[in-house]
């Protein structure tokens, strides 16, 4: 499982299980040409690495000067702390790896490094910018007077800017050597630094997470001795007082005053062999340590109560070495490595990992996987993996214990269990970690080769100088290990300079993690540092931006600039020259994305391992040729590819950024070249089309894989998924059709126009590729493709060559189907030829193909009937097989010629194709084709013409009638088949009414008689009399016979042939001919039959009258007619009939009677009632007011009694005032007794004398009225006037005068009349 540095591959920066970078001495490979099968096997056997990594040996070019090389090395938040085998510490920010500060700790090679506080990476912090002199960077600063030689360094005396105190910088290191010193120094303070002597080498180093107040670290090397030291006076460097005698003196001189704060050292473990490792816990209650006998965990002094302060320092665990042969010699020797874990800073565990799928591990992954909440909050427990020669642990340490065993102190301190162990074969451990919970990261050097064999063993392996003989060492590998199955899930070889003379103590492995951004929910306050970038790690950031915000400003208070002022504006001056020295920090993009990063260090090279992401796994899919996996995954996911940009990283000279030279342009780079890109498009659009190219160009990949593999099924169904251009479609099916691969590619090219449109050439090789040698999917293609992608004249021209060729017959048979082949390229042909605008060949095709339904179609939509107006007979028999006119029925051949006699019936109406035309075309000799031509003359009799045509109007004109509305307006379908029906009467009357007879009668008698009815002057009367008496046909030939005068023969017809009684009646009072109803009678006494139903007739109301209103005949008529001893059957209920009948009817008049004389005395009862009413007059005196005064307005003089017409016919109008006369409107008096008042029942009152002036009674009846009124006037005494007789008389006279009535009625009668 092992992987082979490939040391062909140029790219130094990018370390993966398939390459891995060769250091910069490494000797050139030659090119090993091609790659055989079997490579090609094995690559696709190999599985994907899940790091990827980056070579930052060139970011850190300051700390191999002089020939120096790194022997330790740790990541803590922001910074980056290495120290070298010359004593020098150098510090670098995260993550643009800018240096930030360098010095001389020890003289010797420094063993460990630790940092107080353990800082995480923040999601609100910021990394801080730093002043540096450009000049300085690099060059470790002279120590300055009175101070020991942790400030000072080789080389060039500088001095170097200070660092701002913010939160990220305020940390302090603490170092080891093998001088046996211990050095801590500030990062921001100069001055704040400790040196204490322990006389003996010291291994490890471990200073406390709260040293800045506490003061406090942890030691031990080869003496054996783990030491606890606190206090000490900064800038003084000091011995260890580790005996009680020197610390008594210490203690003692110092209460007198002659002594000085240098530390206390306390010794709280010894006498198990020298001390490798110690670690302080994140939480920092724990302190972990490997001697020569064991791991041992202890409770540490920090965030103790009062009242727990015993447990300080108390050991909690132990954990014994492995008890091997190899142990007991080499134990002193390994280094072991401890890395305390917090899971919340771990990559998340992937669902397709080996635990996920093991049932038995998966209780114990639930409670290593990532803990949901915040990464601050308090647990229980913690973590950490220990990695010591061959064998790797994994252990929780917890508050208190669960060991019923121990006391009540062990309990409270804590304790710890084993939660895996895992032991190597082939390697020691040279750096370890937790990348997800359940997987083990370890840098594995190995001590066997790839064939398994052990290499050549040292006598020592410890970490010294002077290593140039060794040239024994292979590179070392990265594994990833289920710690569930041990199972190795991923293995990385990887290659660093000089790894043949590298010990296991030479590498180092460090992680970080850097969460993701927290997403902005809404505005918040932003400090001065926060204001100045956009993300966690600003990468824009710069020095110009720093020192102009007042943050910057006020860090810089009270500094002395160049010209010794320190004035506001000159301290600004100062600033911003101080800013122009600064480069812009660039940070590393993997440093900076989010995830886990896993630094790898050596001696002479530093690796950064991440995550690999979509980008990458891009990039090893196209390395690997699995274009499949690549296309689909650059498809779901096109960010890929914006990740896949590599970042040179490296900056010495051991690598040298690569440049994208234009190599000569493959096939796929070819296509995937889209010059017709706009430079304007936004950045969206300009990436997405980006992705779209390189998804171009991997289908192209993709498909020259499958086709070299001879795949072409396949490839064909990846081309009609991954082309996109007309270009790259053309290509490829001109590969296809080259190699005969057309069934292939076919079913795949694009069905719709592309934009370019793809070459027309493209689709007419295909089609005549399937003309010739497959017609069925040549036929399945003219369906789909759409005519525009090609040119139909060329693939018409193709298969009218086919269908001239000897090879295709119309009734050879293919496949067990006559005539297969002719009929699919006849039906493409057509197709072909109406795309092409040739309607009239198309109809050709289908007649002669008989495919009636598309050729009515064609002749309907196209108006070709005009095309087979010289055979009428073959289009009416397209759907007529000579079978079915031979012996099928009138109803199914009426079916099958419906259509075809519909258009010619629409062709008649319009002119196109002349009835007579049709008509003379169907008059054959053997009489086969005259059921069709009876069809055609009763469509056109009946009006049946296609729907459409029944649907619409036109402006011809048409028969005027009553019941046919004008031409122009909107006819429904009804009305416009009667209209066509009018028309076809007309038609067949004045051209074919003899044919029509004869055919009438032939198919269709219903229609016979109307055809005689209205066409009487179109046939010949003799004819069909005689065609009628032929046929028996008495209802036609009565109709004939009285239509010639024959009546009587007609009724004697009726009578004779018929027997129908109410048919002879109905006849009889049609004719109107009263003599008729004798020869009835004559006729019928002879058949006792008749005589029953005349007598029926009669009885049920028959009145033979004639048409002036004399009689013609009656029931008793008929009764006296019947002969005496003629036996009728049925007489006496026809008799019964008869009387009924009578009765009935005289039943009927005596209701009638009833009913009038009621009406009328109903009548009678109003008119007297009427009359008997009586009229109000209303009459006053002279003396009394008139209630409804007259106007009278005055006139001027020669207009008094002028009056206009307008103005009499107002007054006129004007209703009567009671009291009033109707006609003058002057009122009643009891003073015109003398003048009679006239009253009429509708409440108008006249003065006699105005009644009677516009009477229009006779002139002697109204003079006659005016005498006696006269009379009356003049008898003053009344003598005469009140009288009986004189009233009598009077009122007589008066009535004969005014005997219309009311005239002003009268005048309001004939008014309405008018």
């Amino acid at each position: 499982m092992r992987a082979v540095a490939d040391e062909d591959d140029e790219d130094h920066n990018a370390i993966s299980k398939k390459s891995t970078a060769s250091h910069d001495t490494a000797p050139e490979q030659p090119n090993e040409g091609p790659r055989s099968e079997d490579d090609e096997d094995d690559d696709d056997g190999e599985d994907e690495p899940k790091l990827k990594y980056n070579r930052l040996t060139g970011n850190l070019g300051t700390i191999y000067r002089n020939g120096d090389a790194t022997s330790a090395f740790l990541v803590s938040g922001h910074k980056m702390v290495i120290g070298t085998h010359n004593g020098n510490i150098h510090i670098f920010s995260l993550p643009s790896l800018q240096p930030l500060r360098t010095y001389r700790a020890h003289s010797a090679s420094i063993t460990a490094v630790s940092v107080s506080p353990l800082r995480p990476v923040s999601t609100t912090g910021r990394p801080e910018i730093v002043q540096r002199n450009t000049a300085d960077v690099g060059s470790p600063a002279r120590a300055p007077p009175n101070t020991f030689a942790a400030t000072s360094s080789p080389g060039k005396s500088s001095r170097q800017v200070p660092l701002p105190n913010t939160p990220s910088n305020a940390i302090h290191i603490a170092t080891a050597s093998i001088d046996g010193k211990v050095c801590v120094s500030s990062l921001v303070d100069a001055k704040d630094v400790t040196l204490r002597n322990f006389a003996r080498p010291v291994q490890a180093v471990a200073i406390s997470p709260d040293f800045k107040n506490d003061r406090t670290y942890l030691s031990g090397g080869l003496a054996g001795n783990l030491i606890v030291t606190v206090g000490g006076k900064a800038g003084v460097s000091a011995d260890a007082n580790t005996n009680s005698a020197a610390a008594a003196a210490s203690g003692w001189l110092g209460s007198i005053g002659l002594g000085s704060n240098t530390g206390k050292d306390t010794v709280l473990h010894a006498g198990e062999g020298s001390i490798g490792t110690i670690r302080w816990s994140l939480s920092g209650k724990y302190v972990a340590w490997v001697n020569e006998q064991g791991i041992k965990i202890m409770r540490s002094h920090y965030k103790l109560d009062n009242t727990d302060s015993e447990f300080a320092w108390k050991r909690i665990a132990h954990i014994d070495r492995p008890n091997r042969p190899t142990w007991n010699e080499m134990a002193s020797v390994w280094k072991a490595r401890i890395d305390w874990i917090d899971d919340a800073y771990l990559e998340v565990e992937q669902a397709s990992s080996t635990e996920l799928q093991n049932g038995a591990q998966q209780g114990e992954l639930a409670k290593t996987e990532r803990n949901s909440t915040s990464p601050g909050k308090k647990r229980k427990a913690e973590k950490l993996v220990v990695g010591w020669g061959d064998t790797a642990w994994v252990i929780q340490v917890q508050i208190g214990g669960a060991d019923a065993r121990k006391d009540a102190s062990e309990k409270a301190a804590g304790s710890a269990s084993i939660l895996h162990k895992l032991r190597f074969d082939d390697c020691i451990i040279s750096g370890l970690s937790l990348y997800t919970p359940s997987l083990l990261l370890i840098i594995a050097y190995r001590t066997h080769d790839d064939e398994s064999r052990p290499l050549p063993s040292l006598e020592h392996d410890t970490p010294r100088r002077g290593r140039q003989n060794r040239q024994t060492g292979i590179p070392p590998e990265v594994r990833l290990i289920d710690v569930h199955t041990k199972d190795v899930v991923d293995e990385d070889t990887l290659s660093v300079s000089r790894f043949e003379t590298l010990s296991a103590s030479d590498y180092h492995l460090s992680t970080l993690f850097v969460p993701p951004i927290p997403r902005v929910t809404g505005p918040a306050q932003k400090g001065a540092f926060e204001a100045l970038g956009g993300g966690l790690w600003d990468a824009g950031l710069n020095a110009t931006r720093i020192f102009s915000s007042g943050a910057s400003v006020k860090s810089h208070t009270g500094s002395s600039t160049e010209n010794g002022k320190g004035s506001p504006a000159t301290s600004a001056a100062g600033v911003a020259r101080d800013a122009a020295l600064f480069k812009k920090p660039d940070a590393h993009p993997s440093i900076s994305a989010p995830g886990l990063k896993i630094f790898l260090q050596s001696p002479y090279d530093c690796v950064l391992a991440v995550k690999r992401d979509e980008g990458d796994r891009l990039e090893w899919l196209l390395e690997h040729q699995q274009y499949k996996e690549a296309w689909e995954l650059l498809d779901k996911h096109p960010e890929a590819l914006t990740s896949t940009t590599s970042y040179a990283s490296d900056r010495g000279s051991d690598s040298t950024p690569s440049t994208p030279a234009k190599a000569q342009q493959s096939l796929a780079d070819f296509f995937a070249d889209d010059s017709a890109s706009q430079s304007t498009l936004s950045a969206s659009k300009a990436h997405n089309s980006a992705v779209e190219k390189e998804k171009r160009r991997i289908g192209d990949l993709w498909l020259q894989k499958l086709v070299s593999g001879q795949h072409w099924a396949d490839a064909g169904r990846v081309a009609g998924k991954v082309l996109g251009t007309s270009s790259s479609w053309e290509h490829w099916v001109w590969t296809f059709a080259e190699a005969g691969r057309f069934d292939e590619i076919t079913p795949h090219i694009p069905r719709m126009t592309m934009k370019p449109p793809l070459p027309s050439i493209v689709y007419e090789v295909v089609l005549g590729h399937y003309i010739a040698k497959d017609r069925l999917r040549l036929q399945e293609l003219l369906e789909q493709w759409d005519p525009e992608l090609f040119n139909v004249g060329s693939v018409t021209a193709a298969i009218e060559a086919k269908l001239q060729s000897a090879d295709i017959k119309e009734d050879a048979a293919k496949d067990g189907s006559k005539g297969r082949d002719w009929r699919i390229l006849m039906e493409s042909l057509q197709r072909l030829y109406l795309a092409d605008g040739r309607p009239r060949d198309a109809l050709r095709c289908c007649i002669k193909l008989q495919n009636a339904d598309e050729a009515m179609r064609l002749i309907s939509d196209f108006h070709l009937l005009d095309a087979v107006a010289d055979d009428i007979p073959g289009l009416i028999l397209l759907r007529i097989s000579q079978s079915q006119l031979d012996h099928a029925p009138l109803e199914e051949l009426d079916s099958l010629s419906k259509d075809p006699i519909q258009l010619l019936v629409d062709e008649a109406y319009h002119g196109v194709v002349k009835p007579q035309t049709v008509v003379s075309q169907l008059s054959n000799e053997d009489l086969t084709l005259r059921p069709f031509l009876f069809f055609y003359l009763r469509a056109l009799w009946r009006g049946d013409g296609t729907a459409s045509l029944l649907g619409s109007t036109d402006n011809t004109p048409t028969p005027s009638g009553p019941n046919i509305p004008h031409p122009r307006t909107r006819l429904t379908k009804t009305q416009r088949r009667d209209q066509l029906a009018a028309e076809g009467h007309q038609l067949i009357a004045t051209s074919f009414a003899d044919l029509a007879v004869r055919l009438f009668a032939d198919y269709d008698r219903p229609l016979l008689l109307p055809l005689l009815r209205h066409a009487q002057e179109g046939y010949s009367y003799d004819d069909a009399t005689q065609l009628c008496r032929d046929r028996g046909f008495v209802t036609e030939l009565v109709f004939l016979l009285s239509k010639t005068g024959q009546t009587r023969a007609a009724l004697r017809t009726i009578v004779a042939d018929l027997r129908d009684v109410g048919a002879a009646i109905a006849f009889v009072r049609e004719s109107g001919d009263g003599e008729l109803w004798g020869e009835l009678l004559e006729c019928g006494m002879e058949r006792p039959a008749f005589v029953r139903g005349l007598l029926e007739e009669v009885g049920t109301g028959f009145l033979g009258r004639k048409e002036g209103g004399g009689k013609a005949g009656d029931g008793s008529e008929v009764v006296r007619r019947i002969p005496d001893g003629l036996e009728i059957e049925g007489l006496k209920g026809a008799l019964g009939a008869y009387l009924r009948g009578f009765e009935i009817q005289a039943d009927i008049s005596a209701g009638v009677a009833r009913v009038l004389r009621s009406e009328v005395a109903e009548v009678m009862g109003r008119l007297r009632e009427g009359r008997a009413r009586g009229v109000r007059f209303e009459v006053r005196s002279e003396d009394e007011d008139d209630p409804w005064p007259v106007r009278v307005e005055v006139e001027d003089e020669g207009k008094q009694g002028e009056s206009t017409e307008v103005e009499q016919e107002q007054t006129a109008e004007e209703p009567a005032k009671p009291g009033h006369c109707v006609r003058c409107r002057e009122p009643f008096t009891v003073e015109e007794t003398k003048e009679t008042l006239i009253g009429f029942a509708c409440g108008h009152v006249y003065h006699l004398s105005c009644i009677l002036d516009s009477s229009e009674g006779s002139k002697e009846n109204v003079r006659a009225a005016e005498d006696l009124q006269a009379r009356f006037q003049a008898d003053v005494e009344g003598t005469s006037s009140r009288s009986v007789g004189a009233k009598v008389a009077h009122a007589h006279v008066i009535r004969r005068a005014i005997r219309h009535g009311c005239s002003l009625c009268l005048e309001r009668e004939n008014v309405e009349e008018l």
